[in-house]
């Protein structure tokens, strides 16, 4: 039995695999969402506070007189300077998630009193015992606010209950304060108490505590829906036309993860359209799982969840594909390109002696990175045009779409464009793409549009590298690109062996060395700053 076959897809139930392990709080990602809601929230009630204060101040006399005094400007004062804090320590980046929580709910508590207190603090100063009075109290601004945060910042429902216990006795105690300490002989009435504090406030608690459940039993259900095999989806990294990836979690090991996955719902409503699909997918996963080039990437595992969604789990890339590293940095020096393409051949080299043609060799596709000790490791993605050499049409379904060349344009061979048969030469056209992309940041044909591109790559001589960039590029280098780039199969190198072997024999001024390469990811490591909050990981096709 080949070694091919003794792969087998494992399909596995997602919550019956995580029955066990079921999570006690919001997920990850689900928290960090609430932690940026929290920062919104405080400026949105900091910014409330000061309009209405203000207002208040302007359109009541009294109001107006009070905020000459503490008891007056105080407790705004206060709050705001509270929220304030509170929206600031949620941009500290060295504060995890469900700390910013916690912080979040003590933020809930101080904010309800600093409500009441601005609303209630000395209200009867001056006052008789006067029961016409206390009958017009109603609930204050502090039930919306208890609602409002409990839905927008949700927690844990237990933490949630507390956090509303202690907010909803705001109003209550600073009434008892205030009768107390506030300047007057007023004496609250059973019923004033029962019926215009404990009863309304009692159930503004009990609603919020019912939709801190409700949010909590969405996370959750969140959380074992992204449950992959041994593997969790945590954040997602990118979207492509073949699928998303999300970076995953393993719920036994450290290692990091990317799961590649595709879901039903993207695979076309008719059942051919998704068998294809699912037969692409599935054979991508495979084809990179056979190949062992430390240029290749890995696969981890793959399956198919109870729902349908096919999905494998390769390996975590903290880097930039070559696309993103031309664009943040500009043409890449000859000595480093020679350093990235013969990498790139050595991945092709195993795919072709295994009779796999890539295919959709691009700049996207071509990942680099630096992993331990070593610096500038290019890893070869997504096979999954992947195709077999020589294979007939009739042994397999077509896995791309009826009238669709496969491929993409700007690195498109001519042969795959008329339909010809496609060798390991195909996949060199496209390397010699690849390489004039990195040592001039332009298209070899940078047409207007796709069908221009086409026509291009069929019949137009490309522009040699060394007129399109300001690099020194060495002849024998251009030489080689150029021969990738002939329209003629047979005037290309005719393996990747024997590419790279054009690429070794170029002698540029200053080869590029180990040390160069480590100083480099030194200076220009990728970090979550440098690519928003998901980071420069854009393992997609």
């Amino acid at each position: 039995m080949s070694a091919e076959n003794q792969l087998v897809t494992r399909v596995e139930h997602s919550t019956g695999a995580t029955s066990q392990t079921r999570p006690t709080r919001l997920p990850e990602d689900l928290l960090r969402d609430s932690a940026r809601r929290l920062r919104i929230v405080a400026l949105i009630y900091a910014a409330g506070f000061l309009v209405a204060e203000l207002a208040y101040a302007v359109l009541d006399p009294i109001a107006g007189e009070a905020i000459t005094h503490f008891y007056g400007w105080g407790p705004p004062a206060i709050s705001i300077a509270v929220a304030v804090i509170v929206a600031a320590l949620t941009g500290v980046r060295r504060i995890p998630p469900d700390s910013l929580m916690n912080i979040g709910l003590a933020f809930e508590v101080v904010a309800a009193y600093g409500i009441a207190f601005s609303a209630y603090w000395g209200i009867y100063q001056g006052l008789a015992h006067e029961p016409a009075h206390l009958t017009i109290f109603g609930l204050s601004f502090v039930a919306p606010w208890i609602m409002f945060f409990t839905i927008v910042c949700p927690n844990e429902p237990r933490r949630a209950l507390l956090a509303a216990i202690a907010a909803g006795s705001s109003v209550p105690a600073v009434l008892l304060l205030t009768v107390r300490y506030g300047g007057t002989s007023i004496a609250l009435t059973a019923e004033f108490v029962v019926s215009a504090l404990l009863v309304p406030y009692l159930l503004i608690v009990i609603t919020a505590y019912v939709g801190a459940r409700v949010v909590y039993k969405l996370g959750t259900a969140v959380t074992r829906a992204r449950e992959m095999g041994s593997y969790r989806l945590a954040e997602q990294l990118g979207r492509g036309g073949m699928g998303e990836v999300w970076k995953a979690e393993h719920r036994m090991l450290v290692r990091p993860a990317a799961i590649k996955l595709i879901r039903p719902d993207m695979m076309g409503k008719d059942l051919e359209s998704q068998r294809t699909l699912r037969l692409r997918f599935e054979r991508e996963a495979q084809a990179t799982a056979l190949m062992h080039s430390p240029h290749t990437i890995d696969v981890y595992d793959f399956g198919v969840t109870i729902d349908g969604t096919f999905y494998y789990v390769m390996e975590l890339l903290d880097g930039w594909n070559l696309q993103e590293l031309v664009r943040r940095f500009g043409p890449v020096p000859p000595p480093r390109t020679i350093h990235l393409l013969r990498q790139v051949c050595d991945s092709l080299a195993e795919a072709h002696e295994r009779g796999l043609i890539h295919r959709d060799i691009k700049p996207a596709n071509i990942y680099v990175c630096s992993q331990g000790r070593r610096a500038d490791l290019v890893k070869v993605l997504d096979f999954g045009l992947v195709k077999r050499r020589y294979e007939p049409a009739s042994s397999e379904p077509q896995l791309t779409a009826e009238h669709v060349v496969g491929g993409t344009p700007a690195f498109i061979a001519p042969e795959q464009i008329t339909g010809a048969a496609v060798d390991a030469r195909t996949d060199l056209y496209a390397v010699g793409c690849v390489a004039y992309w990195l040592l001039t940041g332009h298209l070899v044909f940078d047409a207007g549009t796709s069908v221009e591109m086409l026509a291009d790559h069929l019949n137009t001589t490309p522009v040699p590298p060394s007129h399109a960039s300001e690099l020194q590029i060495p002849e024998a280098l251009e030489a080689a690109i150029l021969s990738c780039l002939e329209k003629d199969p047979a005037n290309r190198p005719q393996s990747a062996e024997a590419l790279d072997t054009l690429l070794a024999a170029v002698e540029p001024p200053s080869p590029w060395t180990p040390a160069q390469a480590t100083e480099w990811w030194r200076l220009h490591r990728p970090t979550p700053d440098a690519a928003g909050p998901k980071g420069p990981r854009v393992q997609v096709a």
